[in-house]
C-alpha cells in the first residue's frame, strides 16, 4: 500500500553519528531497506486482519446510512407529487442533509483507517529502527541509509539479513511480495459512494 511509503519516509535516511569512530577507521557506511524489512515482519497478518476487521464496521456503518437515504428517497419520489410545498421542501431538506452527512461520514472513515493504519505500523518501525541501530553500533556502521536512496553500492553493503538476524526473523518464510504484507485493503465504505442527486424543487 502506497500509504506505508508515507509513513517510513522519516526512517528512510539514519544516521548514528553517536557511534563515529576513530581517524584511522575507514568510514564504514551500510544500507537498508525499510520497506522490505517491514514486509516480512510476522506482526503484518495480525495488522492486516485488524485493519480488514476495522474497515467491514465501516463499511456496516456506511450500509446502514446508504440504506436510510434510498429509503426515504424512494418514499419521496413517490408521493412527491401529492405532498403540498411545505411538507415537500422538508422532506427535500432531510434527503440533503442526509447526502452530506454521507459525504462527511466517506471522508471521516478514510481519516479514520488511515489513523488506525498507523497506530499498527508505528510500533513496528520502531522496532526496526531500534534493530538497525543495534546492528549499526555492533557492526561499527558510521551511517545507515535508506536503499532506496542509493544510486551504486556494493551488494554487501545491505544490513537487512543483520536486521531480521536482530528482530528474530526468518525473512525466507514469508511471503517474497512486499504487497503482501500490506494491510492497506480499503474497504468500501472509505471509497466514493454512487453520486446520488436530490431531486430539485416541484416549480409551481
Amino acid at each position: 500500500m502506497n500509504k506505508i511509503k508515507t509513513l517510513v519516509a522519516a526512517f528512510l535516511l539514519i544516521s548514528f553519528a553517536s557511534f563515529a569512530q576513530t581517524n584511522e577507521q575507514a568510514t564504514k557506511i551500510g544500507y537498508a531497506n525499510v520497506e522490505e524489512i517491514l514486509s516480512k515482519m510476522p506482526e503484518r497478518m495480525a495488522m492486516q486482519k485488524e485493519l480488514e476487521t476495522y474497515g467491514k464496521k465501516l463499511q456496516e456503518e456506511f450500509s446502514t446510512k446508504e440504506n436510510e437515504y434510498n429509503t426515504k428517497l424512494q418514499a419521496y419520489q413517490k408521493g412527491a407529487t401529492a405532498m403540498d410545498k411545505v411538507v415537500r421542501e422538508d422532506k427535500e431538506r432531510e434527503l440533503m442533509n442526509l447526502e452530506q452527512s454521507i459525504q462527511k461520514f466517506q471522508y471521516d472513515a478514510q481519516m479514520s483507517l488511515r489513523e488506525k493504519e498507523q497506530s499498527l505500523i508505528q510500533p513496528v518501525l520502531v522496532k526496526i529502527e531500534n534493530a538497525i541501530k543495534e546492528v549499526a553500533k555492533e557492526n561499527g556502521y558510521l551511517y545507515i541509509l535508506s536503499e532506496q536512496a542509493i544510486l551504486e553500492g556494493p551488494e554487501n553493503g545491505s544490513i537487512n539479513n543483520l536486521v531480521f538476524k536482530k528482530l528474530g526473523v526468518d525473512p525466507s518464510k514469508q511471503p517474497a511480495a512486499a504487497q503482501q504484507a500490506q494491510p492497506q485493503q480499503q474497504p468500501a465504505a472509505t471509497k466514493p459512494a454512487q453520486k446520488t442527486t436530490t431531486p430539485a424543487k416541484k416549480k409551481k
